[in-house]
């Protein structure tokens, strides 16, 4: 087994763009045929959505119907045929590629989503379909997408347009590779989504807290709904997203964080979905009191002075007062009140405030207390450095003076694996890799799943593969196993990256 130093890891170096590298023909013969593709897909995706708003008659539909036989043609003229395959995040367009970006997924996204449900992974066309059979081809794609259950049927679908005279359009299923990634390509988009909603209604809950306006409920509790359902349904990629840092709204990326991994070790500890909807609101309503606490003193660098850090040691119960002014909106508030009040007194109620008579801690605010520590603790700030992930899990383990639950500390240990989730590792192969889930297996706690970043020869993968640190050889030893913690900056990881 190789032991490296650390100084024996070599910085990965990025790999050349492969169609700078190894042009495909047709970009040799025509580097404007990206730009054809491009135009094409988002012709055909107007037309989609032409015929999905109005009346085939409809002028817009004819448009769009011209706009995208145009768009055909353009490119049967220049190269004789017009494939369109679709593989993981790329689509190819007589085999050069475009790019999926997270900002085309509108668009070029609704297409591959529609497509899929008919099972299409590629269109073929070799003579021009014309406007009458585009708008057959399109008209009964969308109404497979409306009907669509259980698996596929491309070639159902294949015998149906034959019938309606759609004699140049040929549809292939994609592969099973392609449809699977689609699959964690959508889950990712829907749990950033999720995560952007909750960060811009926690800055308005914060910003009506501070000038004093009844904050939109409604709003809070379909943000908590939908974390609910992620964490629920998609933990990984959800988790993943607390990696996701926007220092200019701190608080409010902090705030979502704390409301996620309090979610994962209420999951953990098996609370019912409405009591998960109810940890979810006293986790994002936990630090509302902070709203109300000077700006400057909250950024400020350093240490606070006495009177400073009575006015921060405020919020507890500037927040619980907060949260009292919605009590008529429910049970839920109420709870977040006391969340918001205790969340700093620790277990041994040495914290703040000062508890006036014999009490005994929530155990909601016991799990807020804990989340907002380890995400506290791993996030990097302008004033204060951030500690990696497994250390912090460490410090929290054996360090009982920081007041919390030790049955809670455990749990998330259990959820989060000795390595959590965006924790940059070293192995013994001399690959680079992040780790992307911990492992299902609980008795293998310190061997996680993880996201294979760079080669041991020192260069980036075009595709980053998972790999289960508890696979063996056959003789019984482990393929690969963690030697050390390193810093994603000092390798130029984005970390977040890889989950979004």
């Amino acid at each position: 087994m190789k032991t490296p130093t650390e100084g024996a890891v070599r910085e990965p170096t990025k790999r050349s763009d492969p169609d700078r590298a190894a042009p495909g023909k047709a970009e040799v013969r025509d580097p404007g045929l990206r730009v054809r593709g491009r135009n094409f897909l988002l012709a055909f995706y107007k037309t989609l959505r032409s015929i999905t708003l109005y009346p085939i008659e409809n002028t817009q539909v004819t448009e769009s119907l011209d706009e995208l036989t145009a768009a055909t043609s353009e490119i049967l003229n220049s190269d004789g045929g017009l494939e369109v395959r679709i593989s993981r995040e790329l689509f190819y367009v007589n085999d050069v590629r475009l790019r999926l970006e997270l900002e085309n997924f509108a668009s070029f996204g609704q297409v591959f989503r529609i497509c899929s449900q008919a099972g299409i992974g590629v269109i073929r066309i070799d003579t021009s379909p014309g406007q009458r059979e585009w708008k057959a081809f399109v008209a009964e794609l969308l109404r497979f997408e409306e009907e669509a259950r259980g698996e596929p049927r491309v070639d159902d679908f294949q015998k149906v347009i034959l019938t309606l005279g759609v004699k140049h359009i040929v549809v292939e299923r994609p592969s099973e590779r392609d449809a699977e990634f689609w699959d964690e390509l959508t889950r990712k988009v829907a749990a950033k989504q999720t995560y952007r909603q909750s960060v811009s209604v926690t800055k308005a809950l914060f910003e009506s807290a501070r000038m004093g306006r009844t904050p939109q409920l409604r709003k809070i509790t379909q943000a908590v709904q939908n974390i609910v359902d992620q964490v629920l349904n998609n933990a990984v990629t959800i988790m993943g997203l607390s990696t996701l840092r926007d220092y200019d709204d701190y608080t409010y990326t902090h705030t979502v964080n704390v409301c996620i991994f309090s979610l994962a070790i209420g999951r953990r500890l098996g609370l019912t979905k409405a009591r998960l909807f109810d940890l979810g609101m006293a986790a994002l309503l936990h630090d509302v009191g902070m709203s109300r606490v000077n700006v400057d003193i909250i950024k400020k660098p350093g240490k606070l002075n006495a009177e400073e850090l009575r006015r921060v040691q405020a919020h507890t119960w500037l927040g619980a007062l907060s949260a009292f002014g919605l009590r008529k909106f429910g049970d839920a508030p109420l709870r977040a009140m006391i969340t918001a009040y205790e969340h700093h007194m620790k277990v041994d109620f040495s914290g703040y405030p000062t508890g006036q008579r014999p009490r005994e801690l929530s155990i909601f605010s016991k799990i807020v207390a804990l989340a907002d520590a380890y995400d506290r603790a791993t996030t990097s700030r302008s004033d204060e450095g951030a500690k990696s992930p497994d250390v912090v899990l460490r410090e929290l383990w054996e360090d009982s003076s920081l007041g919390h639950d030790p049955v809670l500390v455990k749990a998330l240990i259990n959820l989060l694996g000795i390595y959590p989730v965006g924790t940059c590792v070293i192995l013994d192969t001399l690959e680079i890799g992040l780790v992307h889930a911990a492992n299902p297996d609980e008795t293998q706690i310190n061997r996680p799943i993880v996201r294979l970043l760079g080669d041991p020869d020192g260069s980036w993968l075009d595709d980053p593969p998972l790999v289960d640190l508890a696979d063996t050889e056959s003789d019984g030893s482990f393929t690969r196993s963690i030697i050390k913690v390193t810093d994603p900056d000092k390798y130029l990881i984005k970390v977040s990256d890889y989950f979004v």
